[in-house]
């Protein structure tokens, strides 16, 4: 058996990984520092194509197999987090409206979402329901031909920016789903700051206090919005953010390899140094694992396979704890030097924590594996 990838997506991971090169990395350490992401680039990332990689040629987008959509969240990883976290949430919104929206809601925003015309971003958590998806407080009250939202959100990503929101409310007790435009009567954006990693994610909470949308911004019906449309989002999301793991564990790994070839203690490079070699090995080999379930899961995704969310899930799980795990030995061989920046480790360090709490924290994802590997077996 022989796994590798097609010519095709050979050259789109090499685009990718140019594009970030020159667009990303020569400015990513201001765009952390600042906790801002700057509107050219988003400019740029939608004139590639990036924003509608996941949506049909029909609606203006690059129609992407599983796998090469993994390949860009990879490439995008390895660069920037936040920039990857736009890639995931706006993703997320589009592929959720491409399968659940009306013609009417897909007229007005599919093809300016696949287009980068317009920012998505997806409101599900709250102040005081994370993982617990089910004990959202937000409602949404019918008044005539309209709805009446009221409630907060919080940890919204790239919320600052985002021109539509796939809001989640309860409906007489039932989870909905509702686009909600950002300059809706009754909404308000309020910044969060001085975050550790991701921090030109550009997170917001959102204050709903007698929001009134019209009804047919309904996506699906009442009680659809879980596990329906927020759990197809919620499943892409997460196949995004393994795929940007290993991007973000393999440049831990390559600037480690490049620096324990330049660094010298006790007279030789660290690279002759046993214990420095023990911890490479183990960074290589923990970022191979994860490229390999990761590949599984973008194949099965491709296929339309049943196994193809718990694979997503074992991926997201494995590639969050790799990163964390490269990220910090990487530290470790940096040493005092990692914590500036003049390296990106400090930042991957912060970032890579990130990745074990969003889209489903590792416990969750240990819950969901255990599940669906026990219900298999009953």
């Amino acid at each position: 058996m022989r796994i590798a990838l097609t010519p095709d997506q050979e050259r789109f991971q090499q685009a990718c990984r140019a594009f970030v090169a020159e667009e990303i990395l020569p400015r990513v350490e201001a765009y952390d520092e600042a906790e801002q992401f700057p509107p050219e680039l988003i400019q740029k990332m939608a004139a590639a194509g990036y924003l509608g990689a996941n949506a049909p040629a029909e609606y203006g987008g690059l129609g992407l197999d599983a796998i090469s959509y993994g390949l860009l969240c990879e490439e995008f990883g390895r660069g920037c987090a936040s920039a990857r976290s736009l890639l995931t949430v706006h993703s997320m919104v589009l592929l959720a409206l491409l399968r659940w929206g009306s013609p009417t809601q897909k007229e007005a925003w599919a093809e300016r979402l696949a287009r980068g015309a317009a920012v998505a971003a997806f409101a599900l958590s709250e102040p005081t329901a994370g993982s617990d998806a089910t004990s959202l407080a937000t409602t949404a009250v019918p008044d005539g031909g309209h709805y009446l939202l009221n409630g907060r959100k919080k940890w919204i990503t790239f919320a600052q920016i985002a021109d539509v929101f796939l809001l989640f409310a309860k409906v007489a007790g039932q989870i909905t789903a509702f686009l909600v435009e950002k300059d809706n009567p009754g909404l308000t954006i309020k910044p969060i700051r001085g975050l550790s990693g991701c921090r030109a994610s550009m997170l917001a909470e959102l204050h709903l206090e007698n929001c009134r949308i019209p009804g047919e911004n309904l996506v699906g019906r009442p009680g659809f919005g879980w596990p329906y449309v927020g759990g197809l989002a919620l499943d892409h999301g997460r196949y995004t953010v393994a795929c940007g793991c290993l991007g973000l564990a393999a440049a831990c790994l390559d600037a480690s390899l490049a620096y324990v070839t330049e660094r010298r203690q006790f007279g030789v490079p660290l690279a002759e140094h046993q214990l420095i070699q023990q911890l490479v090995t183990d960074m290589a080999v923990n970022v191979e694992t994860a490229r390999l379930l990761c590949y599984r899961a973008g194949y099965l995704r491709q296929e339309g396979d049943p196994g193809a969310i718990l694979a997503t899930a074992m991926a997201k799980y494995h590639a969050a704890r790799v990163a964390n795990e490269t990220a910090a030995a990487a530290m470790q061989i940096h040493g005092a030097n990692g914590f500036t920046r003049a390296y990106p480790l400090q930042r991957h360090w912060r970032d890579a924590k990130v990745m074990e709490i969003i889209e489903g924290s590792t416990q969750i994802q240990q819950l969901l594996i255990a599940k669906q590997l026990i219900a298999a077996k009953s």
